[in-house]
């Protein structure tokens, strides 16, 4: 990345190899901004993302959510590693136990199925507070 174009003596100069190629450099105007808009780069090193809503909350309500999925992604590929959220846990937990339970002969056999059923509560919250079907489950 260069900060200036300006040597030691004050000059502009710049190397060769500190420019890039792409196939189209346009200015393009989106909604009340003129963008310059790079398009084909040779090195696929960069992207970028327009945001666009109804008002200035609402672009930044999107920029902290991508912010957020840019994050989460940063640290997935660093770490290989993930851990499931959304209730998965709960769900699993459940599935265990409604098995455990039909392995039992006594009336623990009820209790465990019972308190496997309410694990399921957790992510059918999860589901329909993101505006998916809960019933699907």
């Amino acid at each position: 990345m260069l900060s200036s174009l300006a040597n030691l003596e004050g000059e502009e100069t710049f190397e060769a190899t500190s420019l890039g190629q792409c196939d189209e450099v346009v200015v393009e105007r989106i909604s009340d901004d003129e963008l310059i808009l790079i398009k084909g780069p040779k090195a696929r090193t960069s992207a970028s993302i327009i945001l666009r809503g109804a008002n200035d909350f609402m672009v930044d309500e999107m920029e902290r959510s991508v912010h957020d999925a840019l994050c989460v992604m940063k640290r997935v590929l660093e770490s290989k590693r993930i851990v499931p959220g959304g209730g998965a846990v709960e769900a699993a937990l459940s599935i265990y136990l409604e098995n455990f339970a039909s392995s039992l002969a006594s009336r623990e056999q009820l209790a465990i199925a019972e308190f496997a059923r309410s694990l399921l509560v957790i992510p059918k919250t999860l589901a329909v507070n993101a505006a998916r079907d809960s019933t699907d489950l």
